[in-house]
């Protein structure tokens, strides 16, 4: 889980405070750290602000191994950073096999703020939401080891 943001601009410190929830990665967002952070990944969740006009709370979710993620901040209050990383892993094929983009409907980007009450309460959602998504995945077949057959006492 990787949490992008700015935690000292209200609404916009969502990603992160999702992140924190969950035990995962905070981050900026600027998109060559983002991409870099990506690599070598086999399953990514990036949870983010945005403004696309929708109603405060609003939970966007993005499959972004199979749709593209707009590259304008209404998906996104760090305008090109997260839409680029994500294309940009996409072309040099590293974007990871399952890769889903949360975006939450900010309002309050006030410097010093705290997270407005919606938005507070999508990131709870989204939290349980990432939760019960990681229940339902297998690990990835590439580091699953065999299990060596049980030795057997000859004496």
């Amino acid at each position: 889980m990787i949490g992008v943001g700015n935690q000292e601009r209200g609404d916009d410190a969502v990603g992160r405070h999702v992140a924190c929830l969950l035990g995962g990665t905070e981050h900026n967002g600027e998109a060559t750290t983002l991409l870099a952070t990506l690599q070598g990944a086999d399953r990514a969740w990036l949870i983010d602000a945005a403004q696309s006009g929708a109603p405060p709370g609003t939970i966007h979710r993005i499959d972004c191994a199979t749709d593209t993620v707009p590259a304008r901040p209404s998906t996104s209050s760090h305008g090109f950073g997260v839409a680029a990383a994500i294309e940009l892993a996409r072309a040099l094929g590293t974007l990871p096999q399952h890769c889903i983009l949360y975006a939450i409907e900010a309002t309050d980007f006030t410097p010093g703020a705290a997270l407005s009450p919606a938005v507070a309460r999508a990131a709870g959602d989204v939290a349980q939401r990432i939760r019960a998504e990681l229940a339902t995945l297998r690990p990835p077949s590439s580091h699953c080891l065999p299990h060596p057959a049980p030795a057997t006492d000859r004496r």
